[in-house]
């Protein structure tokens, strides 16, 4: 971690709650509003692998709406809480610890970025809802090569565009799965688990692990 020049961060889950959108609505979905959460994400996340595989390309967005679909049948939520549920995901809130950590960040001139599969116009309007648009050189969308992560296709793209080594990247993650396949490509990846949970075996353990961003300062 010595001669890192560009920090990536994945965003969902890792500077965005993506719970945050279905937590806002607690009131009205009631006690299964963190298990309808979780549904909602894993098959999110299903969908781009399986439609990577099946090389049947949808943007993030639109599997989002998918998932959100077969979730809200899955937990037999009221459909006229579909759209509030969706303008809320544009607009997830930050973990506590972002906006300060990247400020540090920034301070000491490292190129950051998001690398993610959302859309180019979901990230810009997430970090501008949460007065971050300032602090990132570039926002990296899978649209680019409209194929999802962990395709090594995606994690080229910083690369190329910074012209820089595979090991002068530290990409965090808060996806164990994103983490394995950043570090099976060659980035420097730091795993944030938040939530005490265990990693994966495909291939790749990371070296550093972290509960929290503000930890990263001391890594670099």
């Amino acid at each position: 971690m010595k001669n890192i020049k560009a920090i990536i961060f994945d965003a969902y889950g890792t500077l965005f709650d993506v719970n945050s959108a279905a937590e806002k609505c607690k009131d009205k979905i009631g006690d299964k509003w963190e298990p309808f959460a979780n549904f909602w994400r894993t098959t999110q996340l299903e969908y781009t692998w399986l439609r990577s595989l099946m090389k049947r390309h949808k943007d993030f967005w639109q599997i989002t709406e998918d998932s959100l679909d077969k979730s809200m049948i899955a937990f037999n939520i009221n459909p006229k809480m579909k759209n509030e549920l969706l303008n809320l995901y544009k607009v997830l809130s930050p973990f506590q610890e972002v906006p300060e950590t990247l400020k540090k960040l920034k301070e000491k001139n490292f190129k950051l970025a998001i690398l993610s599969n959302g859309t180019p116009s979901l990230l810009n309007q997430l970090v501008k809802s949460n007065n971050l648009d300032n602090l990132f050189d570039d926002l990296f969308s899978i649209e680019e090569v409209k194929i999802y992560k962990p395709d090594s296709k995606v994690y080229d793209l910083p690369i190329k565009k910074y012209e820089i080594k595979k090991n002068e990247v530290a990409f965090l993650s808060a996806n164990t799965w994103d983490v394995s396949g950043a570090g099976n490509y060659g980035y420097n990846a730091v795993w944030v688990n938040r939530n005490n949970n265990i990693f994966d075996y495909l291939d790749y353990k990371p070296n550093n692990q972290i509960k929290s961003l503000n930890e990263l300062t001391s890594l670099i």
